[in-house]
C-alpha cells in the first residue's frame, strides 16, 4: 500500500507559477514510478506528467512541455510539479500517482492516487 499526500495549488494569474508536491508513505518508494494527472470540469481525467523510478526519465503531455517540471526525491518520498507560465487552460484539479513498472501515460496503470488540489489561472 503506498498513500498520496498533495499539498500546493490554489489561485494564480496567467503567466504565474505554482508547484505542488505529492508526499508519499508506505511501501518502498523506489518500486514506483510517478505521475501526474489532472481533470478539468467536464472532462476526462488526462496525463500531464511521469517520471521514472529513478528520476532519470520524464515524460509530458505535449500542452505543458517546456513549462512544466516534473521531479521526485527519493530520499524524502516526495514528487513534485514546477508549473511556470500558466495558462487559463490549465485549471484542473490535479492528481499524484503510483504505480509499479514503467512510467505511462494511461491513468489505469496506476494503482494509488492522491486526494487532488485545485490549480485555478484566471486570464
Amino acid at each position: 500500500q503506498v498513500q498520496l499526500v498533495q499539498s500546493g495549488g490554489g489561485l494564480v494569474q496567467a503567466g504565474g507559477s505554482l508547484r505542488l508536491s505529492c508526499a508519499a508513505s508506505g511501501r518502498a518508494f523506489t518500486w514506483y514510478s510517478m505521475a501526474w494527472f489532472r481533470q478539468a470540469p467536464g472532462k476526462e481525467r488526462e496525463f500531464v506528467s511521469a517520471i521514472s523510478q529513478s528520476g532519470g526519465l520524464t515524460r509530458y503531455v505535449d500542452s505543458v512541455k517546456g513549462r512544466f517540471t516534473i521531479s521526485r526525491d527519493n530520499a524524502k518520498n516526495m514528487v513534485y510539479l514546477q508549473m511556470n507560465t500558466l495558462e487559463a487552460e490549465d485549471t484542473a484539479v490535479y492528481y499524484c500517482a503510483a504505480g509499479r513498472g514503467a512510467m505511462a501515460v494511461v491513468k489505469d496503470r496506476y494503482d494509488y492516487w492522491g486526494q487532488g488540489t485545485q490549480v485555478t489561472v484566471s486570464s
